[in-house]
């Protein structure tokens, strides 16, 4: 990557579009420092996923979404909401796509149906934002946060607050379009990356700080880095993983020109659905302690809820687990059809080898498909659970801020966008040298 990187600041324009890039980020990060105006920054402060403040005992929700943020949330920052409304919008409309007849036949009229698309998932990111400023209004408003210190009555502070995270939000989509449209990778994607790669280099920094004062704990960030590079070099390893499926096809003649004969393949990803169903997963089994945390904090409901479904509890793991098995098949059945597949090879007169055109093809590749998505699923069950455990089992890591910083999907994802954007990257050096060509 740092090749690519090299190359791409020799050619003007990619160098201009990474240029776009890194100042819209920086503008980004700016604005996850400013706090709200009225409201003291501490009562949002999160540690390790906890709110000791306003938002009642530990929710890993909250965790996660200070982390999505950058820390934006834990900050108490105008951009606190983050990309949280818009991801979960476009998880909404995704699914209702399938469900809703109108919005499924937007998304096959091409260009001109998914910017239509796009408009509605910002109408919906607009009032889940919403929804989510009052949310933490309420919360707030038991605690007397809202008396402020600019000397506003309570009901004015509440509105300034809604109005500056919902303009926060919407503001944090426009810089994803932005990058998005200028710059280099998806927009969206970059947000995420830069926030939870900020939150975890600035955990590993107050551990390297802690080493100055105690020689003893430079054991912390040495150990820390190694179990790290494990780590990811697993994920890479499933993320470049594929199967591919060899497709033979026929020759044929059409006119003086004989088409076919070729053999290609079909890949079929072994981590294809990313790191959706870990986030769906986490946020169905944590959704519920959250609201409760909020408006019921001293319930017993809310309290047997902390204790048999609570973060770390057996339940909890066996249900999170479940539900990422269950969410890594939905999300492979939208991605993968293999009646659609098996159509397109049979109408461009192709086949596989030992397997006759039409049904055959479809169970094979059906087949196949539920193979692979079990080892992805397998593979996810493993990251959302496996590396918590190992870094809470290591006393130097399990003592330190190091392991709510970094989380599974947090490695997912970080793993995910970095591949991403060397991939655009290359592509755009590589379109580049086409068009020098072409001149």
């Amino acid at each position: 990557m740092w090749k690519t990187l090299v190359e791409a600041f020799k050619m003007k324009d990619v160098r201009s579009k990474i240029l776009w890039t890194l100042l819209l980020l920086l503008i980004y990060r700016i604005g996850c420092f400013i706090p709200i105006p009225g409201i003291d920054p501490t009562v949002f402060k999160i540690e390790n996923g906890v709110n000791n403040n306003s938002f009642g005992e530990a929710t890993s929700f909250l965790g996660l979404l200070s982390s999505l943020s950058g820390g934006a949330l834990s900050n108490g920052a105008i951009l606190a909401l983050g990309v949280g409304p818009y991801i979960t919008s476009s998880i909404v409309i995704q699914l209702l796509t399938i469900a809703i007849p109108a919005l499924e036949r937007l998304s096959k009229q091409g260009n001109e149906g998914r910017q239509k698309i796009a408009v509605i998932t910002r109408y919906v990111a607009l009032a889940l934002g919403l929804a989510q400023a009052i949310a933490i209004v309420i919360s707030l408003s038991g605690t007397g946060s809202l008396n402020g210190n600019l000397g506003f009555p309570p009901f004015l502070t509440a509105a300034i607050t809604v109005l500056t995270l919902v303009a926060g939000a919407m503001f944090t989509v426009f810089i994803g379009d932005k990058i998005t449209e200028k710059g280099v990778s998806n927009g969206m994607s970059m947000l995420i990356f830069v926030g939870i790669l900020s939150t975890g280099v600035g955990a590993f920094y107050q551990s390297i700080v802690e080493v100055f004062s105690d020689a003893s704990r430079i054991v912390t960030p040495i150990v820390f880095i190694v179990t790290l590079i494990v780590i990811f070099a697993l994920i890479v390893w499933v993320d470049l993983a594929e199967r591919r499926i060899p497709v033979t096809y026929a020759k044929q003649v059409k006119g003086n020109k004989m088409y076919g004969g070729q053999t290609a393949n079909i890949p079929i990803k072994v981590n294809a659905t990313g790191v959706m169903p870990i986030i769906f997963a986490f946020s169905i089994i944590n959704f519920p302690q959250l609201i409760m945390s909020i408006f019921w904090p001293s319930s017993p409901a809310y309290a047997w809820f902390s204790k048999y479904l609570g973060t770390g509890a057996w339940v909890n793991i066996v249900v999170t687990s479940l539900l990422i098995l269950g969410f890594t098949y939905f999300y492979a059945t939208l991605s993968f059809n293999p009646e659609d597949v098996s159509r397109q090879i049979q109408q461009n007169g192709g086949f596989i080898l030992g397997y006759r055109p039409g049904k055959p093809t479809t169970q094979y590749l059906r087949k196949v498909s539920h193979r692979i998505t079990l080892f992805g699923a397998l593979f996810l069950m493993f990251m959302a659970l496996v590396p918590a455990v190992i870094f809470k089992a290591i006393p130097a890591i399990s003592s330190s801020g190091l392991i709510s910083a970094f989380t599974a999907t947090g490695m997912l994802i970080i793993v995910s966008v970095a591949l991403e954007f060397d991939k655009q990257l290359q592509a755009q050096m590589m379109m580049k040298t086409y068009k020098g060509f072409l001149k």
